[in-house]
């Protein structure tokens, strides 16, 4: 019934769910995006003698709603934790007068030095609470970048670059990239293992593989979205830029401000129920859900992919129904019931006459299951 968050602090859950269900907005978006039934980016073999270049023609331009729901999510989180320390100072000291409630901020101090600068800046107008030295002011000294040797890809150094960003100048920047590729005919153990490609976005006329004239090489290629950080050039998979915040933010952060201790348990939930009024809130929050939007993203991506692909292979099969009785099947089962029919199928580097038996079997009931449900389609017709 998460009892180490006081009263005072419910709020904080409220916000964190309305921050997972604005990431949920921005993966809808981009499931749609990532899904078009012509791609996101279209590909041309061009001749440049010996050679030929496999050449960028064109890239779906990035809906616009994108941006703007990625900076409402961060300015979310952020909320969370100045919402977070605002409600643990004025249960110290009281009421806030003006002057005093706007030196309530969380820092983002890439030096100790700096931090000890805004400490020091308590001391006139701060409320007590937040003088230096206190037992407040040491719990967000613990949670400052400086705190780790790459201070600059901290989440909190993260978080206020891009809500700076967004507040100030214009919403996140994001685009269309390669994640990953690799030859067909020597598939990786996971793309994990595939070295990493460079963090660009993807432009007309990029060249992504040459070859010698008249050599075909069948290639994977996974395309993603990426979001630039302020001020670099680096560009990491938005999802997961979003993922890494979000997750610090609600098991790391939150806690370590309200308790002063290592996260306790159990951990608050990614998204609850806040459309509705509750008269027990420690209730519903611990009946919310553990999966952030991320994650039902990620999902949601692999059970698309998973669709597609077992739609051929199962329609090479013998006694397979049609195409679009396979596809139908599949559509009816939710994404984690199509996950884990695949998670049946053992992986086989190598040539496993064990596992191959047993693949085989695992298809022919799921072959089995596709003309089970066309015929009890054709049956209530």
């Amino acid at each position: 019934m998460h009892h180490w968050l006081p009263d005072h602090q419910l709020g904080v859950a409220a916000t964190l769910s309305h921050a997972d269900e604005l990431v949920g907005q921005v993966a809808d978006v981009l499931f749609a995006y990532q899904t078009r039934p012509d791609g996101t980016f279209e590909l041309e073999e061009q001749l440049a003698f010996p050679n030929t270049r496999t050449v960028v023609t064109h890239v779906a331009p990035m809906p616009r709603k994108v941006p703007l729901l990625v900076a409402d999510a961060l300015v979310a989180l952020r909320a969370a934790l100045e919402h977070a320390l605002f409600a643990e100072v004025e249960f110290r000291d009281g009421t806030l007068n003006e002057k005093a409630a706007r030196t309530v901020e969380i820092p983002a101090s890439r030096r100790a030095e700096d931090f000890e600068s805004w400490a020091q800046g308590r001391v006139k107008n701060g409320p007590a609470s937040l003088h230096p030295g206190s037992d407040l002011v040491k719990r967000i000294e613990g949670l400052q970048p400086f705190n780790r040797k790459d201070a600059q890809n901290h989440p909190l150094a993260r978080l206020v670059l891009h809500t700076n960003h967004a507040k100030h100048r214009t919403p996140a920047v994001t685009a269309i990239r390669i994640a990953a590729m690799y030859n067909e005919d020597l598939m990786p153990r996971s793309l994990r293992s595939l070295p990493p490609r460079p963090e660009v976005p993807l432009r007309v006329g990029d060249v992504i593989a040459e070859t010698p004239f008249g050599t075909r090489v069948p290639v994977a290629i996974f395309p993603t979205v990426g979001i630039n950080r302020p001020g670099t050039d680096r560009w990491p998979v938005l999802m997961h830029e979003l993922e890494e915040i979000s997750h610090w933010v609600r098991t790391q952060a939150v806690p370590r401000l309200v308790t002063g201790m290592e996260p306790p348990m159990p951990e608050l939930p990614t998204r609850y129920d806040i459309a509705v009024g509750h008269v027990d809130e420690r209730r519903a929050i611990s009946a919310g859900s553990t999966m952030s939007a991320a994650d039902r993203h990620k999902q949601r991506l692999r059970a698309a992919s998973v669709r597609i692909d077992m739609v051929d292979t199962l329609g090479q099969m013998d006694g397979s129904p049609s195409a679009e009785q396979i596809a139908a099947w599949l559509d009816h089962l939710t994404d984690e019931e199509v996950l884990e029919r695949m998670s049946r199928l053992k992986p086989t580097y190598t040539y496993n006459p064990d596992f191959a038996l047993r693949n085989f079997e695992v298809l022919k009931e799921m072959r089995d299951e596709a003309v089970a449900f066309g015929a009890d389609g054709a049956a209530g017709d």
